[in-house]
């Protein structure tokens, strides 16, 4: 009896030192010991028989075998990570492969250079590739369609908005994009996704403040798209540090904002006149659309009036929504920052703390107002908390209604 006990002790042992090396294909080998026994009782339930639970090294092996049948494989794309985005060139085939040693994305090297910090975002906007492009090289429309979001800069009464005469001067433009310059700044537009400049001259002295806005246009499909947002400057390092993103986002959404009804309708208003006659639908004769007139030329010239879709419609527009579901920001920015997801997240929760604590502070009110709460004064301060407490929870829900999901923007009103 004790050897046959021995036996299958020692029968135990090899069955368990099989089962181990053959789950160590999917699951990490310095797992513990407690931990191997957890999957293997998992397994041992899912597995119909103890003999199919048990592979042997040869099986193992064979089960890592590299399938090379089209159906099991995917295709590889060359990319690259480069100013801390990733970038890839949407072409499988071989002749491709070398594409990023031949011609790599943009490079900003004030996004990289350690004497600059950059604040990003990305958001997802409801028309096309080509009216984002055009309104974030357009200078003329700030006063206008951002109304009274830059209060701090000079302001000149031309008009009641604050407009005033722009020198733009497009000074080269090829298949690769344009550039153009207005008085000691410049901007640049490297095609077909990237576009950047800075009010401050190119040769900007050294350990002089010095900034930059960098966007990358993003076609996603037929009346939407998407900006990645960059913000490098080599002033104000300590603040960035302290400042979280979610509250830089907040400032940043509230310009984007602003246009983005206008935007939405100006695209109807380009497909309804036919996009090859855009000129018809706006009136460009001033020397600051100069960059506007170079990027429809460009789309013109070099794309025909239109991205190559893989599956074009004859009416590629969608429906127009509701104003609050065309400027939500939830879906279109917070769902995908981590940053600003997460303070929703912790607000939230303060939210519903505060009113329970308002609650809370009322029922020990009641319970204690003849025994503890002998005094009109001890009364009154316990009834100011929860009040305190229930205003600020509501204050709170209102923040995160603005800043998190819609805020509308009426242009009369600023």
């Amino acid at each position: 009896m004790r050897e046959e006990a021995e036996h299958w002790r020692h029968h135990e042992e090899l069955e368990d030192l099989q089962f181990r090396q053959a789950v160590a294909v999917n699951f990490a080998a310095k797992e513990k010991d407690d931990e191997w026994r957890h999957i293997r009782e998992e397994q041992r339930v899912e597995w119909p028989s103890r003999k199919k639970m048990l592979r042997t090294d040869r099986e193992a092996q064979s089960h890592l075998t590299v399938h090379t049948n089209s159906k099991a494989c995917v295709a590889s794309y060359p990319c690259v990570v480069q100013n801390k985005l990733l970038w890839f060139y949407p072409r499988a085939g071989p002749e491709h492969a070398d594409v990023l040693q031949r011609k790599r994305p943009p490079f900003i090297p004030e996004i990289d250079d350690p004497s600059f910090v950059t604040s990003f975002l990305i958001r997802d906007m409801p028309f096309g590739y080509d009216v984002l492009a055009e309104n974030l090289m357009d200078p003329s429309h700030v006063p206008y369609a951002h109304k009274g979001l830059f209060r701090g800069l000079p302001r000149l009464e031309y008009d009641k908005e604050g407009g005033v005469p722009m020198a733009v001067k497009v000074e080269e433009s090829s298949v690769n994009g344009f550039a153009s310059s207005q008085g000691p700044g410049y901007s640049k537009f490297v095609a077909p996704c990237t576009y950047y400049g800075s009010p401050a001259s190119k040769k900007s002295e050294k350990n002089k403040p010095h900034l930059m806005i960098v966007f990358i246009i993003v076609p996603v499909a037929p009346g939407r798209s998407r900006v990645m947002w960059a913000y490098p400057r080599n002033f104000g390092l300590w603040l960035h540090k302290i400042t979280p993103r979610w509250f830089d986002h907040i400032g940043v959404n509230v310009i984007l904002d602003s246009d983005m009804y206008l935007l939405h309708l100006e695209e109807r208003n380009f497909a309804k006149a036919g996009i090859e006659n855009w000129q018809k639908s706006v009136y460009v004769p001033t020397t600051s659309d100069g960059t506007v007139v170079a990027f429809r030329n460009w789309f013109r010239k070099h794309c025909r009036f239109q991205v190559g879709w893989a599956a074009p419609t004859v009416d590629q527009l969608p429906p127009t929504p509701t104003k609050d579901k065309l400027m939500d920001r939830y879906w279109s920015h917070v769902a995908q920052c981590r940053s600003c997801s997460a303070a929703l997240k912790a607000m939230r929760a303060l939210e519903v703390a505060l009113q329970v604590a308002s609650i809370a502070v009322v029922g020990f009110l009641a319970v204690a107002k003849g025994t503890l709460l002998t005094s009109v004064a001890q009364r009154a301060v316990v009834v100011s908390v929860a009040v305190l407490c229930f205003a600020a929870s509501r204050w709170l829900a209102d923040f995160i209604q603005k800043n998190f999901y819609f805020e509308d923007y009426v242009h009369a009103y600023k």
